[in-house]
């Protein structure tokens, strides 16, 4: 089946054409994963007869999902150019990222609150998109479910939730940007981000 075609299913309008040419031109293996909660891509470069292998979440809505494509060949272009003698997020990557983003810019692919949430990343861009709230907010209002989503920030204080493992926690006092949770079998503390999804359960 046409690359394109597959494409537009999960990335906004006109997007696609752009991100085929980076796969063709690089010789990139591009896989559409499933849901992973710990990630939302992936990036592995050439290894033992393998070429470079590109993996983003499925589930991700238009914007995410081009963010993330954007974010992980720019570690591709990265490591063409460096290999693994920089930082995985360095001055180098961030430089490649920004100059991969602009093309999407220049079409206008991105409404204007996501456009001015990754101009706002792109000066001093993290780790991941996740990492960086305000662009991670920005993303999710455009998520389906949107509007019914539980996140930790929504929740009170001593709220009781589980987690899609089923995990149960105790929701405790914010510590910097995250929230330090207590799982109630074992007692042991986990820090949350704001912006996990999670479940509340009743407490009897």
């Amino acid at each position: 089946m046409d690359k394109i075609k597959v494409l537009e299913k999960y990335l906004p309008t006109g997007a696609a054409p752009l991100i085929v040419k980076w796969i063709d031109y690089f010789k990139c293996e591009f896989k559409i994963s499933r849901s992973r909660n710990s990630k939302f891509g992936d990036y592995r470069p050439p290894f033992q007869g393998k070429g470079h292998r590109i993996s983003v979440n499925h589930n991700l809505n238009p914007y995410a999902f081009l963010v993330t494509t954007v974010h992980e060949f720019a570690h591709l272009y990265t490591w063409n150019q460096h290999k693994n003698l920089i930082k995985p997020h360095g001055a180098e990557w961030k430089a490649n990222f920004k100059k991969m983003m602009q093309p999407f810019f220049e079409q206008q692919v991105f409404p204007a609150d996501i456009t001015f949430a990754i101009t706002a990343y792109l000066n001093n861009p993290g780790a991941s998109s996740c990492s960086d709230l305000n662009l991670y907010r920005t993303l999710r209002k455009y998520d389906n479910n949107a509007a019914t989503a539980t996140t930790i920030e929504k929740i009170p204080l001593k709220a009781v939730f589980k987690i899609k493992d089923g995990r149960v926690f105790r929701k405790e006092e914010q510590l910097r940007k995250r929230f330090r949770c207590v799982e109630i079998s074992t007692k042991r503390i986990y820090l949350f981000s704001p912006v996990a999804e999670v479940e509340l359960v009743e407490v009897a």
